[in-house]
């Protein structure tokens, strides 16, 4: 079934073409029997020019956690209250420094900027180990926002995943994480299992 997300990344390129239109007092919708049809046909045609930079995305992602090097794969979003709580105080550029090792990647969902202002007030964003990604997803509406990567669920933020040599090793689901866990979750990960 085609998402609402989907249909809109396919309806909106094609509004002045089919007299669809915007001001900025009202809305005006032209009625026609061609247009309908139009419409009706890019629904049902499913979808798959919206789900290739998702399915990119996920490509990508995949191919970053299979490095030798420990991978911590951290969700996030800038609106996010705990998120935001993680930040302060330099909790995660102190982390990002201690581990130098460990490559950090931070994907920004459910929002349509990757929020690198919000990063670089808290120190976060010019270290070597960190990357930052923006999912091609920004939909927070419930039947449409990405709830799962890799497989793997994603239910809440922030959720960190911790991955060796490209298998996940631990995986934070609900919420806030404290430092001092993380970095024994590194520690066990880099032991041989």
């Amino acid at each position: 079934m085609t998402s609402y997300w989907q249909l809109r990344q396919l309806i909106l390129p094609v509004f002045p073409l089919i007299g669809i239109g915007v001001t900025p007092r009202e809305m005006r919708v032209a009625w026609n029997p061609m247009r309908c049809a139009l419409l009706l046909f890019l629904a049902l045609s499913g979808g798959g020019a919206a789900a290739e930079p998702a399915a990119a995305f996920e490509a990508q992602i995949a191919a970053a956690v299979q490095s030798d090097q420990i991978t911590v794969v951290h969700f996030w979003a800038p609106w996010c209250p705990n998120c935001q709580h993680e930040l302060a105080h330099h909790g995660w550029s102190d982390f990002l420094a201690a581990n130098p090792s460990v490559k950090f990647i931070f994907i920004t969902l459910w929002n349509d900027q990757e929020g690198l202002a919000v990063l670089a007030q808290n120190g976060v964003g010019p270290q070597p180990n960190l990357l930052v990604y923006l999912h091609p997803n920004p939909s927070r509406l419930r039947e449409d926002k990405v709830s799962s990567l890799l497989g793997l669920p994603i239910t809440w933020i922030p959720t960190t995943w911790v991955f060796a040599k490209g298998k996940l090793r631990y995986a934070l689901n609900y919420g806030e994480l404290r430092f001092p866990m993380l970095q024994q979750l590194i520690t066990d990960s880099a032991s041989a299992w």
